[in-house]
């Protein structure tokens, strides 16, 4: 057995030991207990290139304490290996990285000089522990074009709202990358209602770096994320839930937060994001936020354009939240990726470089009518200028299959953008893959009337439900095929997996078609 399958099926013991545990009514908080192992968050990558990646840790004792129990520590030094094989006989890069206790004793190596389009190991060793091994891949050459490229679109992992099975089927099917489209963590206090929960925040709603950090220590003690993590590299964005519900730019949703508390509070969570995500140090947050939105190719067979739909944007119109169309929607000068991030994207695309443009986002680009001309006004729906310039853009220019991954809602919807929503023979620009939550609102279901009523009222839509899971792509150069992953019962640890549904798309033609 590996060090890689042992510390899997450890992993696994473990969720089945919480399982057992969440049997009976009360809650859990947790998991950690305090403990001599320093890896207890586990390890990823991230952020693959040609020749490297990013591999990152975080050394903790006991992850629920102020500065996972290594207050006053200043530094710490971590020993790391790269190799070719998973038992690490072949070992190709090793080194020491300085761990600061400023920046919560994280670690983010970033490796170049090798090879393209092939798996590598690596593992971390300090305070004489090793972690678990990880798995991570390069993307391929400059020049090259793949056969095949598999990854996997995931997010909105709530952790009281069920257990994190999915990102354990997602370990299995080891993609190779997986796109992170948003709200890693819940800044929500514990669940106060009567309503019985698998497990609970630790503290309340989280305001300081501490806080932050603390959140995010218990969302990385889950085993599952932990598995996903291991299996394969992930190209991480953030949404609202990093930071609080429904924020803007320097501009805070709730009522009786100042615009000065919010900044402070905004930038203590963009830190600890960055200190807990396979991130390179060019998206070290600075005091002004961070730049998060980047393209990475994959050979000249795609790109991943990830944006950034939260600090360039303005304030969502209408009062925010679901509500009928008004006039604040149409605003000329609403802008919900800024005017440099719109002018940056447009170059990428126009770019002619690859076969395939995926732009890789957070919220629903595409129209979506929740009933009686009712839009969501936090996604491109309250910025339909800016969506028009898009969609115009991509009518306009035709870059090579663009693609619109997206997250954000808890429900699965697949459909068309569209030139004109309103006419339905007009042109389709591209499709759009908006995939469900790995575990937020746990097993609620739309009622069959109202995925009927979505349907009927978002005629560009071929697809919606409401299940948990992810989704797995598969991309040569002549097409696309995505299958819809369902997980459930999310109140279950062991929860199964399922395919749910399957599309593909034609090189060179927009529409969607059953796989």
């Amino acid at each position: 057995m590996t060090a890689f399958d042992a510390t899997r099926r450890a992993a696994l013991l473990g969720a089945g030991a919480t399982l057992a545990a969440c049997a009976a009514p009360a809650p859990l908080v947790g998991p950690p207990a305090r403990g001599e192992n320093p890896f207890a968050l586990g390890v990823a990558s991230g952020e693959p290139a040609p020749d490297g990646f990013v591999i990152w840790t975080r050394l903790v004792r006991d992850p629920l304490a102020v500065a996972g129990g290594f207050e006053g520590v200043p530094a710490e030094d971590v020993a790391w290996d790269v190799a070719r094989d998973k038992d690490f006989r072949d070992v190709v890069r090793q080194g020491t990285f300085r761990a600061r206790g400023e920046d919560a004793l994280s670690v983010h190596v970033e490796l170049a000089g090798l090879e393209p389009a092939r798996d590598y190991w690596y593992r971390f060793r300090a305070r004489g522990q090793a972690s678990q091994a990880g798995r991570a891949r390069t993307a391929p050459a400059p020049g090259t074009l793949p056969a095949r490229l598999r990854f996997a679109v995931c997010g909105c992992n709530h952790y009281e709202h069920g257990f994190f099975a999915a990102y354990r089927h997602l370990a299995d099917e080891a993609p190779d990358f997986a796109f992170h489209y948003g709200d890693y963590i819940y800044e929500s206090g514990a669940y106060r209602g009567t309503e019985p929960r698998a497990r609970l925040h630790a503290g309340g709603v989280c305001r300081t770096l501490d806080d932050y950090r603390r959140r995010y220590a218990q969302y990385k003690s889950d085993p599952d994320l932990q598995a996903a993590h291991a299996a394969t590299p992930f190209i991480m964005s953030f949404d609202d839930h990093e930071v609080a519900n429904n924020w803007s730019a320097t501009r805070s949703n709730a009522s009786g937060e100042s615009p000065e508390a919010f900044l402070a509070r905004r930038n203590a969570a963009l830190r600890a994001w960055y200190e807990h995500m396979p991130l390179r140090l060019s998206q070290k947050p600075s005091g002004q936020g961070v730049r998060m939105f980047r393209s990475l190719p994959f050979g000249d067979l795609a790109a991943m354009h990830v944006l950034d739909t939260r600090q360039y944007r303005t304030r969502q119109p209408c009062g925010d939240t679901i509500k009928p169309a008004c006039a604040g929607m149409l605003a000329a000068d609403a802008q919900i990726v800024g005017p440099a991030q719109e002018r940056w994207l447009y170059e990428r695309l126009a770019d002619g470089r690859v076969r395939w443009n995926f732009i890789a986002q957070q919220v629903a680009m595409m129209r979506l009518d929740m009933g009686e001309r009712t839009f969501n006004m936090d996604s491109w729906a309250g910025y339909v200028a800016q969506r028009d310039r898009l969609h115009a853009f991509l009518q306009r220019r035709r870059p090579a299959n663009p693609v619109v991954l997206t997250g954000d809602w808890h429900k699965n919807w697949v459909g068309h953008l569209k030139a004109d929503y309103d006419d339905p023979s007009s042109p389709v620009l591209a499709p759009e893959f908006l995939s469900t939550s790995i575990s937020s609102d746990g097993d609620s279901l739309p009622s069959a009337t109202t995925v009927r009523r979505h349907l009927s009222d978002n005629p560009h839509v071929r697809h919606y439900s409401g299940t948990r899971g992810y989704m797995a792509f598969a991309l040569t150069p002549g097409r696309l095929e995505a299958t819809l992953r369902a997980v459930g019962p999310v109140v279950r640890a062991d929860a199964s997996v399922r395919t749910l549904a399957r599309f593909a798309v034609a090189a060179g033609d927009p529409n969607l078609h059953d796989a």
